[in-house]
């Protein structure tokens, strides 16, 4: 039971830094679609920006896979595959 628990906390820390560098990638790709113009309504871009704006506070506090999480919910609004 401990080597896997050692095994998954290395992968985690090894996967952690490819994590933080993606966050920023998906906020410029959300940034960019909303430049860029969309489709969808008032209530749906606030959404977005919120999403967006999330995403990018919680890869500030370090907790990446859930900015990715949130990040990916404004890319698939704003229709980016990810």
């Amino acid at each position: 039971m401990f080597k896997k628990l050692c095994a998954v906390t290395m992968l985690l820390v090894i996967a952690s830094p490819a994590f933080a560098g993606h966050c920023p990638k998906d906020v410029k790709a959300v940034d960019a679609a909303l430049e860029k113009g969309t489709n969808l309504d008032a209530e749906q871009l606030a959404k977005v920006k919120k999403l967006r704006d999330e995403g990018e506070q919680l890869h500030k506090d370090g907790k990446h896979g859930q900015s990715l999480d949130v990040l990916h919910q404004a890319l698939d609004m704003v229709g980016i595959k990810h």
